[in-house]
């Protein structure tokens, strides 16, 4: 999938000092994934669907 043209948008938890970060991008059918700390490695493509699951899971713990 072509991600040169993604907007991404850091996660509203995260904080400014640069610490644990996430990114994410709409796509057409899926949310793109990566860390912001770095941009240019790897991107988990997910469905907005299975985004919710994995969210909703991770609160429950926390």
């Amino acid at each position: 999938m072509d991600l040169s043209d993604a907007r991404w948008r850091k996660a509203s938890r995260s904080g400014e000092n640069g610490g644990d970060c996430v990114e994410l991008a709409r796509r057409p059918g899926a949310v793109a994934v990566r860390d912001s700390k770095d941009p240019h490695g790897p991107v988990l493509l997910v469905t907005s669907a299975d985004l919710r699951a994995a969210i909703r899971a991770v609160s429950l713990d926390a």
